[in-house]
């Protein structure tokens, strides 16, 4: 398969189609110009293959170089971004690795032009040791999986007193993860609501008995979430924690990247997100024995070890997990079917992840990580056998 410029990750793997083109040197000459100290670009030296935005490292003249992002302007407004900005800023002013965005000449931190907006950052310290992996894929190692524990829990330790608003209170916020909706005490009217905000979503979902099907599938994992719901303490999270977006040294993460899904839910929520993108290999399903036990073990006493659970806490993890992909899946059954008119995706989308994904903790491998979790979460509160918690 290509893994050149052209090539991007789809629900089914890589694929030759990409959703946007790629940034060219004389687009990123026309946008680093508004942004304040930035050398004329020389070269643009690699694109991502991350879907939903096109990504590049681009090179400056006697400079090293910037990472330059493009959205659409329906998924990612100015005021959304900044709004994601501000968290951004916030941990970094508070110790975390993260890096924060650039400035335009005007002072602010994303600039639309024409249909696009843009966002630049200066290169993050650390290896990508990730970046041609898919999410989705665990971690290469027990030893990363604790180190990404660790970093995840300091981030909601230094999450915990932003007061930033949900990115949704001025403006739709689609493909993040969000819990709009399933942290509402009735799972389908509060997702019909939310439909009917989101761009795009309701002519994807015409004919489709959407409904139904998540009063079949998802309801009964939200039955078990709603006595958990008034113990909610609202916080911002990363929203797509994974290994591709964090930079390492060997099993340490140095820095952590791409907070575009990141919105204002809570820690148990944004803990069970990280364990729903790199515990199981759903891209090896059907296939039994595709959950990473130690790996997850791994994981939650690296977590635990940095920020501690409380019992309610624990108990809205297990809630969390198979519904934490419902939102972000019904956004991305619009993205595709309307915005980039890609049907098949779409089907992907609705059938294979958002219904998919409910169903297959419901019986087998699922149900039995559903069973384990609450005895993994009370045993990595001690700490991991393979580590010392220091």
């Amino acid at each position: 398969m290509s893994t050149g410029p052209v090539a991007q990750f789809g629900v089914l793997g890589v694929q030759g189609k990409r959703d946007w083109p790629c940034l060219t040197l004389e687009e990123s000459t026309e946008v680093l110009e508004f942004f304040q100290g930035i050398a004329r670009p020389c070269h643009v030296a690699w694109h991502s293959m991350r879907p939903f935005s096109a990504v590049a490292r681009v090179q400056l003249e006697g400079q090293g170089e910037c990472l330059l992002k493009r959205h659409h302007v329906t998924l990612r407004s100015v005021k959304s971004l900044e709004n994601e900005h501000n968290f951004v800023k916030y941990l970094y002013h508070r110790g975390l690795a993260v890096s924060p965005p650039l400035r335009t000449h005007d002072g602010h931190t994303a600039l639309q032009m024409g249909d696009w907006t843009y966002e630049v950052f200066l290169p993050a310290k650390g290896t990508d040791l990730y970046r041609d992996v898919m999410s989705w894929r665990p971690y290469f190692s027990s030893q990363q999986a604790y180190g990404a524990g660790k970093a995840l829990g300091a981030l909601h330790l230094a999450a915990a007193d932003y007061a930033g608003p949900a990115r949704c209170e001025e403006e739709p916020a689609p493909l993040v993860s969000g819990m709009q909706a399933i942290a509402q005490p009735e799972l389908i009217p509060a997702l019909r609501q939310w439909v009917a905000r989101q761009p795009y979503m309701l002519p994807a979902l015409v004919n489709r008995a959407w409904e139904r099907d998540v009063q079949d599938v998802l309801v009964p994992f939200h039955q078990v979430l709603q006595p958990l719901l008034p113990h909610i303490v609202p916080a911002w999270g990363h929203g797509d924690w994974h290994g591709s977006n964090l930079l390492w040294n060997v099993d340490s993460v140095c820095s952590i990247l791409d907070f575009g899904m990141a919105d204002r839910t809570c820690a148990p929520f944004d803990l069970a997100v990280a364990l729903e993108r790199a515990v199981v290999d759903w891209l090896a399903l059907p296939v039994v024995g595709g959950i990473a036990w130690e790996q997850a073990e791994a994981f939650l006493a690296g977590y635990q070890s940095v920020r501690q659970l409380s019992d309610v806490e624990c108990r809205q993890v297990v809630a969390f997990l198979p519904l934490v992909h419902v939102e972000f899946a019904l956004s991305e059954v619009g993205y595709y079917a309307t915005l980039v008119k890609d049907p098949a995706s779409a089907e992907v989308a609705y059938t294979d992840y958002l219904l998919g994904h409910g169903r297959w903790f419901a019986y087998g491998e699922g149900k039995m990580l559903l069973d384990k979790l609450p005895a993994m979460l009370r045993r990595t509160r001690r700490g991991w056998s393979q580590h010392d918690d220091t």
